[in-house]
């Protein structure tokens, strides 16, 4: 059986979307089953947690995914060595990136290139070069590039110049933040609760959430509840002096059962982001039945199409005006949750887990002619 080494150095636990994706497609594919065998190359992170989803044996590879050093050096070189060591027919990079040779053909996901398109988003300045230069030196090295939207395979073909049919779209599916009420239709939703999750790094743009709730009057003003956020969160100061105390809510990375409670309760998600390669939360929420207000960017409209309420990115008060006129209708509300419902069904991590193996296929028959 071929054998696929599937780099996890990544995977340390604050990756968000990119550890979603690695854990929810290998957990598929472990239930589907294939013709191929595994193993995985962890972080020394992702070792001290529950790895159990992979399906096959796990290496530690003594590498911390969150020392930048270590895991670049890692990620060029180590990587590949430890793949030919074990007989490795096929590299997979989960996470953007993949080694800089390889004897072993190589499929990479690609999620979205912001360190190409939206620079002047970034956290931190100065990985934006060596970032860009290792995703460049990753594609040059591999076979076929899997990506999960149409937009984000216009930045490979635009940025990292790699040919359009060795390129693989696979649109991502929602994760059930709550397994016993997936597909199901809550019935006790708040009509004055907006939600909306994720990091602060600035192209998720939740200054705009904030900033929007102070355009609404006192008296009409829901409630807001941002989670996601890691240490000390950099939207308190802005919250305080809009005088926000009593309406936004800023939350940590909340436990799974909490995140299920908010979104089995709330009135709608928002999600204001900027700049990305799809949108999972979108989809976690209309499977389960919760409506979505989505800034109006060509990603978000590929993923939410017509099941979802959009604003103008970046503008604070038309956000406003988008959530006071939800708010103040319910039969929006109602046709939002079933268009909602009927748009997820479209999407599953079985397709994705299909899909993926059939660019496995391809990546090693290539690799055999070359």
């Amino acid at each position: 059986m071929p054998l696929v080494f599937v780099n996890l150095l990544q995977s340390t636990g604050t990756k968000g979307g990119l550890e979603i994706y690695a854990r929810e497609l290998y957990k598929k594919i472990g239930e589907i089953g294939s013709e191929y065998t595994y193993v995985g190359f962890a972080s020394t992170e992702l070792m001290a947690k529950d790895h159990s989803w992979f399906p096959g044996d796990v290496i530690n590879s003594g590498i911390s995914g969150e020392n930048r050093l270590s895991w670049a050096r890692g990620e060029l070189f180590t990587v590949s060595r430890r793949a030919k060591e074990v007989g490795a027919d096929l590299i997979h990079g989960p996470a953007m990136l993949g080694p800089l040779r390889s004897s072993a053909p190589v499929v990479i996901s690609v999620h979205d290139l912001l360190y190409f398109s939206h620079p002047h988003l970034m956290q931190n300045k100065l990985f934006i070069g060596p970032v860009k230069w290792m995703e460049k030196r990753a594609a040059a090295n591999a076979t076929r590039l899997i990506t999960i939207s149409e937009y984000s395979a216009s930045a490979i073909r635009r940025y990292l110049m790699f040919p359009g049919d060795r390129i693989d779209v696979i649109p991502l599916a929602g994760r059930n933040t709550n397994e016993a009420t997936a597909n199901s239709v809550p019935t006790r939703r708040h009509p004055d609760l907006f939600i909306a999750i994720g990091q602060r790094s600035p192209y998720k743009n939740f200054e705009t959430v904030v900033r929007s709730w102070a355009e609404i009057p006192e008296s009409e003003r829901p409630r807001l509840v941002i989670t996601g956020s890691f240490g000390e969160d950099p939207l308190i100061p802005l919250v305080r002096s809009l005088g926000l105390e009593g309406s936004v809510h800023l939350r940590s990375w909340v436990p799974s059962e909490e995140l299920g409670e908010l979104f089995e309760t709330a009135t709608a998600l928002i999600d204001s982001t900027l700049a990305t390669g799809f949108s999972l939360p979108t989809l976690e929420a209309m499977a389960i039945g919760l409506p979505v207000l989505l800034a109006d960017t060509e990603v978000f409209r590929e993923v939410g199409a017509e099941a979802a309420d959009y604003f103008t990115a970046g503008d604070a008060r038309d956000l406003a005006r988008a959530v006071l006129q939800l708010a103040a209708d319910p039969a929006r509300q109602a046709e939002l949750t079933a268009l909602g419902l009927a748009r997820a069904s479209l999407f599953s991590w079985d397709k994705v887990a299909h899909k993926t193996l059939e660019s496995f296929a391809l990546a090693i028959s290539e690799g055999k002619r070359n």
